[in-house]
């Protein structure tokens, strides 16, 4: 084999991505042969034992897999978690794809629901995560309360929440009143910061109801049913980094919650 860098080993291998891999070496987390593993090092993956975190990393490749799921509320994204008493998305998978080492390339918090992308590819995962790429994700937000639309451009200008600039790129209220407000939006984002969104709002004194992300790229959520999950075609991938088309966006319904 030839060498190749370590992180991209480790993301080949599923871990993780090369973005969160790079991390990972560089906190000391990595070794080689049992020395500290150091950034930009190769190694022969037929030779050389990779360790993360203590434990081994298959020298084998995965097969490559890119699955498209429909989150509901209520499951966290990790399947690693002590804490998640009511699941995690990995509870979701069928048989087949159970026992590969799947993880997320752009995660939604515990409450938010919608379309999620999890895959075996970490230089796919890493495209779609990294801000250089611009990837559009659009969301559906439903607040507890109607938005004006005198406010919009706050939204894209963004506000400052402990240290962190929160923004998004676009933003239109859906099925306004006759005053211009509307408790529902059609909101675009591509960069993504932990439960920006929600931080985003409630630092304008609207708190989030529901957070739904319906389509990433110009990939829709529709088709795939609450809790489902569907394997995706190559054509469908670069679909994810392909321009969206402007549409009006539609309040779910009830099966859909």
């Amino acid at each position: 084999m030839e060498p190749v860098r370590i992180h991209k080993f480790i993301a080949d291998s599923g871990l993780c991505s090369r973005r969160a891999a790079e991390a990972l070496i560089a906190a000391g987390e990595v070794y080689v042969n049992g020395q500290k593993a150091e950034p930009g090092q190769k190694i022969d993956p037929a030779t050389d034992k990779v360790t993360v975190r203590g434990k081994a990393v298959r020298s084998t490749a995965q097969p490559k897999v890119t699955l498209a799921m429909h989150k509901p509320r209520g499951l966290v994204c990790s399947n690693s978690d002590p804490h998640a008493v009511d699941g995690t998305i990995f509870d979701l998978l069928p048989r087949e794809w159970a026992k590969l080492r799947l993880f997320c390339a752009g995660r939604l918090d515990k409450e938010s629901e919608g379309l999620l992308i999890l895959t075996t590819d970490g230089e796919l995962a890493n495209k779609l995560m990294h801000p250089s790429n611009t990837v559009v994700k659009r969301y559906y937000v439903q607040l507890e309360e109607p938005f004006p639309a005198s406010r919009l451009g706050l939204l894209i200008r963004g506000v400052k929440v402990e240290e962190e600039w929160l923004k998004v790129e676009r933003a239109n209220l859906v099925n306004p009143s006759a005053d211009k407000k509307s408790a529902a939006l059609d909101v675009h984002l591509h960069h993504g910061k932990k439960r920006e969104i929600r931080q985003l709002f409630l630092a304008l004194g609207y708190p989030v109801k529901r957070l739904r992300r319906y389509q990433i790229g110009a990939f829709p959520l529709k088709g795939i049913p609450l809790r489902g999950v569907k394997q995706l075609s190559t054509k469908e991938i670069s679909l994810l980094f392909a321009t969206p088309r402007p549409r009006a966006v539609r309040t779910p319904s009830d099966h859909e919650a």
